[in-house]
């Protein structure tokens, strides 16, 4: 009934503990993988390649909620495909992190009173190996603790030898290119970590600073200017205006005193300024604001460096050696005491870029850096996503990848760190300059020496999945598996990491893509979906939640939360839910396999089983194919909700419910419930496998006698369906929920049994008495029997009687109470709706909940009155 193919398996074991511990199998389970190779690729396999390589984390990083959320759904995708027949590669590797793990090591340093110039750059990058080596990769062997299927054969990391290599090759080819380039402009410039960032390491926020308009010049010929940096007046070199603004056009073309200074500067007439806004006069900074610098490239205009790399005003004066928020308050001052302020405000909310990675201000700063020519790169980026060769999912988040690569700006590449790839550029005595390849000298003799700043973490991560796959060189690895398959990471990486891997990509490549398909997901957050952050105390260490459920728990509750794109919240109650889960799983194995069920031999035909066989055996092809789709499309979350409900509800509470009498009579029936319950479990538990592995690999051993669920074949869907014994265990169903419901009502307890009539004549569920009564605790007739309740349901009469089974008159007293309550809901609901001044006033979602109130109070009305005419007569 469905394609069963499994290794030559061992006979069986049908002993399983009474309780599940995950902490007593995971590690050892994920050991034994990594010994048998079986997350090893082999690059001469005639099987079809399918290849992911992972985001990678930061050497300084330990395990988040959103790397375990991430590896969760790759882990998924790459185990599903590798029980489909393909070669699948998930690749592991780290990023050598530039400032992050310079910061990290300067730390230590300053412990130990010295500082990295103490060292100088060899000893110190040095230190840095040593660090790496002994604290660098914790996160490493956090994967294997969530159950990562990666092939750590192919472990790579952005500083070792092929990847440096890789770096120094596309170097010398970009700027060979002329894509890579040199030029002083402006960037920015963190004071704290001392170096470049580039745009996207930028964080915007809202902050509280200030808005200070300072008249500049005297008398016809001053202009008011307002600014929320004031200290950077030091290096004003003009004030601009609209041509046309009719305010300023006499001053045009002359010359105003700059206050606090003995300068004088131009009035200059410029398109980009907007006369509607403020004055409609701007001061003009070329050294510290891009936009100044823009307008100073136009007019020729001189730029003036005010501070150094720490922020430190180097301006002559009284300001110099001042702090620039120091200085920024003291320049305030200044102007305030000879009148220049026209008009101060604060706090004036503004938004201020920070460092990703400090929080520090960053400071625009004109400096001497090397860029990346982006604009071909970034239109063959876009051109490949508009032609269909690279696909993003969900579709609609198409368009912030275009808003990114469309409008991109040339990348400021260079850094002013010492870890990282140094750029390959050397300087001669006589103004010469040389890109020094990865198989070249460089050149010697006096006065040569090679340029300080290294390159951008981004840059090496931007050849990812080309240059872990063993490029330049034309490996079988590369040849075997490039392109990659699927990029998954999240949506807030599309800037960083995803539009740079498909610029170099198609650069390095020769136009083929680097992976096929984009997936992205959201970001995880917390049970009320709010961000996870230190300062709100809502942070969640994955390693907590796997130590106390297991790691096949934080798995389930991630996937199950995963619908693309979006972001996924989560909370402890879930994880709970998830161990349930698994605990479930687990004993309903342990009873199947107590109770006889087995994979051995065929499966009955269609015609020897039963209609319950029948039933489950469709359902678990319909779910097979449902389950297929799912994943085609990336809906984590619908397949693991669909395989959570046809486990749980579908074969633990129905189908090994209604085996429970077949089982107990024995017989060929049940030898053949038998056998489809242990086909229904084996392809359960393989088709669960991708995101609960742990489990399902204890479960699936030990009930077919393989050697591993991981290198079992992938369920197919044989296409048997019966839509007929769908409906009759349908109607079954139905049946039993509604007694059950009835015995729920008149305050039965669960387990308490009651004699009943069943009258099952001319319908399709004479052959499931005895699974009813079992189910419902219905116990025979008997003498003496008075049907005191009847219930027709689904064309069958269940006739019970109760007396003796609960106090008739309590039981009537208390219903006669809850209806009066529901009618006096209804009263007053029925009151309010029938006031026209109250609907006149009443906001509509007011309105709206009295509606429900009426609505909810006509359906207990009618629950109760049935209630009370089903109670026997007192």
């Amino acid at each position: 009934m469905t394609e069963n193919a499994h290794q030559q398996p061992t006979a069986p074991d049908t002993e399983l503990p009474t309780q599940y511990a995950p902490a007593d199998v995971e590690g050892a389970l994920y050991e034994r993988w990594v010994e048998r190779g079986y997350f090893e690729a082999d690059a001469k396999s005639e099987k079809p390649p399918y290849t992911i390589v992972i985001p990678p984390p930061n050497v300084t990083g330990s395990l988040h909620l959103g790397h375990a959320f991430q590896h969760t759904l790759m882990d998924a995708l790459t185990r599903r495909k590798r029980m489909q027949g393909f070669e699948a590669l998930w690749l592991p590797g780290m990023d050598h992190a530039g400032i992050a793990t310079q910061n990290k090591v300067e730390q230590q340093l300053a412990e130990e009173g010295k500082s990295r110039h103490d060292l100088g750059r060899e000893e110190f990058v040095e230190r840095v190996w040593q660090w790496k080596e002994e604290y660098g990769g914790r996160i490493l062997g956090q994967m294997r603790r969530l159950g990562d299927g990666v092939d750590w054969s192919r472990e790579r990391f952005t500083m070792d030898e092929g990847l440096s290599k890789a770096v120094l090759t596309i170097f010398k080819k970009l700027y060979e290119d002329e894509l890579i380039y040199r030029a002083e402009r402006i960037i920015n410039w963190c004071p704290r970590c001392l170096t470049a960032i580039s745009d996207i390491e930028v964080e915007y926020q809202e902050d509280d600073g200030e808005l200070v308009s300072i008249r500049y010049g005297e008398g016809d010929d001053s202009v008011v200017v307002a600014t929320t940096r004031a200290e950077t007046m030091l290096g004003d070199t003009a004030v601009a205006v609209h041509p046309d603004d009719e305010r300023y056009k006499h001053l045009i073309g002359r010359r105003i005193k700059l206050p606090l200074t003995d300068r004088s500067i131009p009035v200059v007439a410029d398109p980009h300024v907007d006369p509607e806004f403020g004055t409609g006069a701007v001061k003009v900074t070329p050294a510290h604001d891009p936009n100044d610098f823009a307008i100073g490239q136009r007019h020729g205009l001189e730029s003036i460096t005010v501070m150094d790399e720490r922020a430190i005003i180097t301006a002559h004066g009284p300001f110099q050696g001042l702090d620039r928020f120091e200085a920024r308050s003291a320049i305030v001052a200044a102007l305030r005491s000879q009148g220049r302020i026209v008009a101060e405000k604060r706090p004036y909310v503004h938004s201020v870029g920070h460092c990703s990675r400090c929080k520090t201000t960053i400071e625009p700063r004109l400096s001497m850096q090397w860029w990346v020519k982006v604009g071909p790169l970034a239109k063959a980026a876009g051109d490949a996503v508009r032609d269909g060769r690279v696909k993003i999912h969900p579709e609609d988040m198409s368009k912030r990848y275009f808003d990114w690569v469309d409008n991109m700006n040339d990348w400021c590449i260079s850094r002013q760190l010492w870890w990282g790839h140094r750029i390959p550029i050397w300087y001669g005595p006589d103004g010469e300059v040389v890109c020094v390849g990865p198989d070249e000298e460089p050149p010697t003799g006096e006065g040569w020496h090679q340029d300080t700043d290294v390159l951008d973490t981004w840059f090496s991560s931007g050849l990812w999945p080309f240059s872990t796959l063993g490029w330049p060189e034309r490996t079988e690895d590369l040849r075997k598996f490039y392109p990659t398959d699927v990029l998954l990471t999240g949506h807030d990486i599309i800037f960083f990491w995803v539009a740079r891997m498909m610029m170099f990509g198609l650069y390095a490549m020769d136009g083929e893509v680097p992976f096929k398909t984009i997936a992205l997901t959201g970001l995880v957050r917390d049970e009320r979906g709010k961000k996870m952050s230190k300062s709100f105390g809502n942070v969640v260490d994955p390693l907590d939640w796997m130590d106390k459920y297991g790691s096949d728990a934080l798995r389930f509750t991630l996937a199950r939360g995963a619908n693309p794109g979006t972001d996924v919240p989560i909370g402890e109650d879930w994880v709970q839910a998830s161990r349930n889960f698994a605990n479930k799983i687990w004993n309903a194995t342990r009873f199947a396999l107590m109770n006889g069920a087995t994979v051995e031999g065929p499966l009955p035909e269609a015609s020897k089983l039963s209609a319950t066989d029948r039933w489950i055996l469709s359902r678990l092809n319909e779910t097979v194919a449902q389950v297929d789709a799912l994943y085609e499309d990336f809906q984590f979350a619908k397949l693991s909700e669909a395989l959570y409900h046809f486990a749980w509800d579908e074969v633990f509470d129905w189908y090994v419910e209604l085996s429970k009498t077949t089982f107990q009579a024995g017989g060929e029936a049940a030898e053949a419930s038998q056998r489809v319950l242990g086909e229904v479990l084996d392809v359960t538990l393989r088709l669960l496998h991708p995101i609960v592995p742990f489990v399902t690999e204890t479960l699936w051993t030990t009930l077919t006698g393989g050697e591993s669920v991981v290198v079992a074949d992938w369920p197919g869907d044989s296409g048997f369906r019966d839509a007929a014994a769908e409906q009759e265990i349908a109607t079954l169903q139905s049946v039993i929920t509604e007694v059950r419901r009835f015995r729920a009502d008149q305050g039965l307890q669960p387990g308490q049994r009651v004699p009943a009539r069943l009258t099952l004549d001319g319908t399709a569920l004479a052959a499931h008495e005895a699974a009813i009564r079992q189910l419902l605790r219905l116990q025979p007739e008997g003498e003496g029997f008075t049907a005191t309740a009847t219930l027709p349901v689904a064309g069958a009469t269940v006739a019970l009687d109760l007396s003796g089974t609960i106090d008739v008159a309590a039981e009537r007293k208390r219903l006669a109470k809850d209806l009066a309550a529901a009618e006096k809901e209804k009263a007053q609901a029925t009151a309010k709706l029938g006031n026209e001044a109250f609907l006149a006033k009443a906001p509509d979602n007011v309105v709206e909940k009295i509606r429900t109130r009426l609505a909810k109070a006509d359906e207990d009305i009618a629950r109760i009155q049935a209630q009370l005419e089903r109670l026997p007569q007192a």
